[in-house]
């Protein structure tokens, strides 16, 4: 999302958290998701709702009139808050409405104590992506539907995850909206973490790190970021030795198979 949808979507999910103590809040999750399932396939309805040159009398009535007594009424104020808001792109509303559901389905793992769980099988579930084409293949094969897709991944977190985890995943991977899935379950990883007001590292090492060396990287990256850092370690025999850490856009690379790279282009000259 770029300028005006960017600070309308840090302005809604702002707006959601002051509400997380309401009634009907651990339903609103699976309430949102079906208004972003709706909206994603009534383009017509999307547009209107995310045109801010409709009058606001406008928009609030065509809400009431679709949502009304389908959802509750928190969910109906939640989506008029969305549809308030100026959006670069009409399916950047789509998309907020989604990354709110996901911030509802956290709040309620957050308030439950799933939440560290949810963050941990989510990145697990992006690992098994890596090393699956197959199911990569799966989960994104045009000729198959969002709820075939949705099956796909149930059955994979059935009785080995949390109800966070397979909320958000089993949406998320039948609406990508042309989004890479990796990025998709990337963008879910950064929403747990949020949720605590961190950040995710991925770290990268050739061999498992126990757990205190775990917490100290942990403690020096949140001593960098100025926020709580969370540490997901991939082993990774490729990198040789060392560490690679990415915390979104930021790259430190400190491996071995780094560094001999780098001592071969210099041979190169």
């Amino acid at each position: 999302m770029i300028g005006s949808s960017r600070e309308s979507l840090a302005a809604c999910q702002d707006g959601l958290d002051a509400r997380r103590q309401e009634a009907g809040f651990p339903q609103l999750s699976g309430e949102l998701f079906a208004v972003a399932d709706l909206l994603g396939r009534e383009g017509q309805l999307r547009s209107t709702l995310a045109d801010s040159g409709q009058p606001h009398s406008v928009r609030e009535g065509l809400v009431r009139q679709v949502l009304s007594g389908r959802v509750s009424d928190l969910a109906v104020d939640v989506v008029l808050m969305v549809a308030d808001r100026r959006w670069a792109e009409d399916l950047d509303l789509v998309l907020t409405i989604e990354q709110l559901a996901d911030q509802a389905a956290f709040t309620v793992a957050e308030g439950d104590g799933t939440l560290d769980a949810a963050e941990e099988e989510i990145f697990r579930f992006g690992r098994a992506l890596d090393a699956s084409p197959a199911l990569q293949m799966a989960l994104t094969d045009p000729a198959q539907t969002a709820t075939v897709k949705s099956a796909i991944a149930r059955d994979l977190l059935q009785g080995r995850s949390t109800a966070a985890t397979r909320e958000v995943i089993e949406f998320a991977v039948g609406h990508l909206h042309g989004r890479r899935i990796d990025s998709v379950v990337d963008d879910l990883c950064g929403l747990a973490a949020m949720q605590r007001d961190r950040v995710v590292a991925e770290v990268r090492v050739a061999a498992p790190l126990d757990e205190s060396q775990v917490q100290r990287l942990a403690d020096a990256l949140s001593r960098i970021k100025g926020r709580r850092v969370r540490v997901n370690v991939a082993v990774d025999p490729s990198v040789l030795g060392g560490v690679q850490v990415r915390i979104g856009d930021d790259l430190i690379d400190g491996t071995v198979s780094s560094r001999m790279e780098q001592a071969r282009r210099a041979l190169l000259g």
